[in-house]
């Protein structure tokens, strides 16, 4: 099978007697997809009709595709308790790989073994904009699973985690007038009001102010001493530095690292400097 697949239920772990039990295993994953219509030729740009004709005609002619190889032959192990970091280049297939860990992209080949159900945490995560921010929270906690009593206790400490509110009664208006930081502010807090096997937080923490930030490495922290394991797609080396005690680093699909933060991320910088 080259579907995601379900580790078995592990015993806790005491402290210091042998390592964490994993969480997920990512074995010789590869994950490709087909883009449509690449073929065409030139066309006239023009504004006039004639033009516009021209490109639709073209667009219709252009039935060609090729194949993306996002991933290629990535394998690694994580365990309960770490916060992994994933940095590389843009298209390096970070948002890919954790796709392919929730379940969300089929493998071309390999398997991903997961224990419990990942959630994968992005920046266009769906919320419904046409219902108010508060209306999303408790909807967004029902869906992950939370009971009606839970959503209660946790309301108020989501939209103040968030923020939304700091600058005027905006949990009452509709999703579609938010800010993208906004968004991605309230997608994080209602994320992150219950405990995950494993959390993939996708650039949710490049988006707002130093303390929002601040607060979000703080509840990764948390997160991480309640067992779960987090993933964290950033291109900020700074809160990768803050958050995570290990990183990944792809390039063109393929892990080109994999160790401590420090090591990791000061070697990624270097290979940058070279680039330049």
């Amino acid at each position: 099978m080259t579907d995601q697949q379900t580790l078995p239920p592990a015993e806790p772990t005491a402290p210091g007697a042998a390592p964490a039990p994993p969480t997920v295993i990512v074995d010789d994953l590869h994950v490709t997809y087909r883009v449509h219509g690449a073929g065409g030729g030139k066309v006239d740009r023009g504004g006039g009709a004639t033009a516009a004709l021209a490109r639709i005609l073209t667009r219709r002619r252009a039935t060609g595709a090729r194949t993306v190889h996002a991933v290629r032959g990535v394998g690694f192990t994580a365990h309960r308790g770490e916060a992994i970091g994933l940095i590389g280049s843009n298209g390096s297939g970070k948002s890919t790989l954790l796709r392919a860990i929730a379940g969300l992209l089929p493998p071309a080949s390999g398997h991903v073994y997961t224990a419990g159900r990942p959630s994968l945490l992005g920046v266009n995560a769906a919320l419904m904009n046409d219902l108010t921010g508060e209306r999303n929270v408790i909807l967004g906690c029902l869906a992950m699973g939370m009971t009606p009593e839970q959503v209660r206790e946790k309301y108020d400490g989501i939209l103040e985690f968030s923020g939304i509110n700091d600058k005027g009664d905006f949990g009452s208006l509709p999703m579609r007038t938010y800010s993208s930081g906004m968004s991605a502010r309230l997608r994080f807090a209602i994320a992150a009001a219950r405990s995950h096997d494993v959390l993939m937080v996708d650039e949710a923490l490049a988006t707002g102010d130093a303390a929002f930030r601040k607060r979000s490495e703080a509840r990764i922290r948390e997160l991480r001493e309640k067992a779960g394991t987090v993933f964290l797609v950033s291109h900020s080396n700074k809160s990768i530095r803050d958050t995570c005690d290990r990183v990944l680093w792809l390039e063109r699909g393929e892990l080109v690292m994999d160790g401590p933060t420090d090591e990791v991320v000061t070697a990624y910088q270097e290979f940058n400097d070279k680039e330049k």
